[in-house]
């Protein structure tokens, strides 16, 4: 299956392990970006999974473009120019300490990118699938532009779109995002987010007390129904994610598809070393659980289960295969070493 993403990949920078920014003097190096980490998820899989952006002509740029190549996702369409390449500092939480992001991506070159630098009907030629997040259109109006016309091109190619909502306040306020979002949804077949994304994005809250730790699935069943019929999309999907402290979580999800509500199992993540990029593994586990899946609760199932696998994994990216992630979804979690 041909599987297009659109979105920035950028240069993370950090600290070892759990130290703190301020008592390092040297950061680790780690490429990622939320569309990035999914199409090396659907490449992992075996899809040919395409990364579309734009990255600066120097070295820089040309490692991101390599980070991309060594898990086999084609660049093909990605263009190069402008200057910068998008940078976030990442230091990694423990236990009641969260982890923290700090942007530095200001005038990146995506973030400034033309629709001239992109033929989008050329790119959704024989596509399958594509999908976006809604991290790309807060980075500037120039890239909300770009996701606009990427929808409507694959709308002409008879393309499946998706979306994760990705509500990221230090971008943009939830009146932005929902100004920008909502038109955006006429566009789309697949809704991924959870309870914040709803809300934020959106302007729909479920009925769930989520940051009190309760992830009761009646709580969205009423919501999920409303995105329904106020947008049509063909399934509506949220993680349901209880965080009692930043190295131990619960994971589950649930999917709608206009007919029946699916609930995953739950999985006891303890101890986490790195959430950064779970939600990105979890719509790539999705796409390809709805592609090559016969039903929604399969799907949702392979998508769950990749995303607990990503949780213990450093880096943003989900290095797993579908066959470590449906060991995972068939009950073997007792993490014995493989000889």
């Amino acid at each position: 299956m041909k599987i297009i993403t659109l979105g920035e990949i950028m240069l993370r920078l950090s600290p070892e392990g759990c130290y703190r920014f301020l008592e390092v003097d040297r950061f680790n190096v780690i490429w990622g970006g939320g569309e990035a980490n999914v199409a090396v998820s659907c490449a992992n899989y075996g899809h040919d999974a395409w990364f579309v952006s734009k990255l600066p002509k120097h070295e820089i740029g040309q490692a991101a473009v390599n980070a991309l190549r060594r898990y086999g996702v084609h660049t093909d369409h990605i263009a190069r120019g402008g200057d910068r390449v998008g940078i976030y500092y990442c230091e990694t939480g423990a236990s009641m300490r969260p982890s923290k992001v700090i942007y530095d991506r200001a005038h990146s070159a995506i973030a400034e990118a033309d629709p001239s630098d992109f033929d989008f009907d050329k790119i959704m030629e024989g596509a399958d699938w594509f999908h976006w997040s809604g991290i790309t259109p807060a980075i500037s109006d120039n890239a909300a532009e770009l996701t606009r016309l990427a929808c409507e091109a694959a709308k002409r190619h008879g393309v499946t779109v998706s979306v994760d909502l990705n509500f990221r306040k230090k971008l943009w306020t939830s009146e932005k995002a929902i100004s920008i979002m909502n038109p955006l949804m006429k566009y789309v077949d697949v809704c991924i987010g959870n309870e914040e994304d709803a809300e934020l994005c959106l302007g729909f809250k479920p009925e769930a007390d989520v940051e009190g730790g309760n992830t009761d699935a009646e709580g969205y069943k009423g919501i999920f129904r409303q995105m329904m019929q106020e947008f049509g999309f063909k399934y509506v999907v949220s993680t349901l994610r209880e965080s009692f402290s930043a190295t131990h979580n619960g994971w589950k999800a649930m999917i709608y598809d206009g007919k029946e509500f699916y609930e995953s199992r739950r999985y006891d993540i303890n101890p986490i070393i790195d959430r950064v990029g779970g939600g990105d593994s979890f719509s790539g586990g999705l796409i390809h659980g709805l592609l090559t899946m016969p039903t929604q609760g399969e799907a949702l199932e392979f998508a769950v289960a990749a995303s607990a696998l990503k949780q213990t994994i450093p880096g943003d990216f989900n290095l797993v295969s579908a066959e470590e992630v449906k060991a995972l979804a068939e009950g073997n979690a007792s993490g014995r070493v493989q000889r």
